[in-house]
């Protein structure tokens, strides 16, 4: 008993370093032991968690479908590669159109430049092969983008699919259009680059319908049909006035030629032709035109000499005959057109009301204002 209360006193001596040391050691190596031993255990138990649990998709793709294939390539490689050739083909003809060069024309050797300069060659004042050139790239971009370049942030992969359908319906609806225009306007001539756009842009639309699939597209077809009516009705009233211009002159030339004016010129007429000439007012016509040959018989014989007047179709009028680069670039709505100190007439104007546009005051009585009849 005196031994062990010996041993017992012992223990609770105040020597605690000596003895704690090895005890904290011995707990720690158990501890260390223990963490050991959980380290080597928690993997395998996560490795048998991640074999039993199936791969899941990043979150930001959940729902995207396999692409499709045409002949082995995906579509949205074949709808890049088209886009891509395209926008070379419109950058080149926009580069022309900017410049006012010739085209080279491949095939048949001319006609190319006929309707790459003619009025058809613009919509709403835009150059119509920019308008392409910005198709295409968009289309090149966004074909880019579904096969994976994520070039535009922010669209998933059914908005990219659904804009590059909708694009394609309007690039062949304004391809069918100018086909039309090709063939009724142009009858005889050849433009080797207006018939690539349209295999390319038709192509294009192919290609997005085999990509939703001929059973799936069905549940758009009615926003294709909104796209496509609203495509006919802006060409057709951005060209509505060249119609009007040019009615009954689509199937045959009409060569030029000058209209006698059978009317002596009064004083103020003769004034007036003098006034307009000083201040650079022009008036823009053409020889058909029966609207400016009445205007010229209102100035008479030697005041029409005096006048600005410029002709628009000096070559001739009809099929593949084109306005001049002038009057194209004054945005005509008809004939006659006057522009007067920044002022548009249009339309055959009476002499008092282009003698107040002009600030045109006659000289001498009110008898000096005598206009013969037409």
């Amino acid at each position: 008993m005196a031994t062990i209360s010996a041993a017992l006193a012992i223990s609770f001596l105040p020597s605690p370093t000596r003895f704690a040391v090895p005890a904290t050691v011995s707990s720690s190596s158990r501890i260390k032991r223990a963490e050991r031993f959980r380290c080597c255990a928690e993997p395998s138990s996560q490795e048998q968690d991640t074999a039993a649990a199936p791969p899941t998709l990043p979150p930001e793709n959940p729902a995207k479908e396999s692409p499709s294939s045409l002949l082995g390539i995906s579509t949205s490689t074949w709808s890049a590669g088209v886009a891509g050739l395209g926008f070379l083909e419109t950058g080149y003809l926009t580069y022309l159109k900017l410049t006012g060069s010739e085209a080279f024309c491949p095939i048949s050797g001319g006609g190319c430049g006929d309707v790459l300069d003619s009025d058809y060659s613009t919509v709403l004042g835009i150059p119509l092969p920019l308008i392409g050139l910005v198709a295409y790239g968009l289309v090149t971009a966004l074909s880019l983008q579904e096969n994976g370049s994520y070039l535009l942030p922010g669209l998933d992969d059914l908005d990219v699919r659904l804009t590059l359908l909708l694009i394609a319906t309007s690039m062949a609806t304004a391809s069918a259009y100018f086909l039309y225009i090709l063939s009724t306007k142009f009858v005889g001539v050849s433009c080797s680059y207006c018939m690539l756009s349209a295999f390319l842009s038709f192509t294009l639309l192919f290609i997005r319908v085999k990509d939703f699939g001929f059973e799936r597209i069905q549940k758009f077809a009615g926003i294709q049909l909104a796209v496509a009516v609203i495509i006919a009705l802006a060409l057709t009233n951005s060209y509505s006035s060249v119609t009007t211009q040019l009615k009954g002159t689509d199937d045959f030339v009409l060569e030029p030629y000058e209209t006698e004016i059978t009317t002596e010129s009064s004083p103020f007429a003769i004034s007036l032709a003098r006034h307009l000439h000083s201040i650079g007012a022009k008036m823009y016509g053409a020889f058909w035109c029966s609207h400016c040959n009445e205007q010229k018989q209102m100035f008479g014989r030697e005041a029409t000499k005096i006048l600005d007047y410029v002709e628009c179709f000096p070559n001739g009028a009809g099929k593949g005959k084109k306005m001049t680069k002038e009057c194209q670039a004054a945005g005509l709505e008809g004939f006659p057109t006057w522009f007067i100190n920044g002022k548009v007439l249009s339309g055959d104007q009476e002499l008092e009301v282009l003698a107040e546009a002009s600030g045109f005051v006659a000289e001498g009585t009110e008898q000096s204002k005598e206009i013969l009849p037409n």
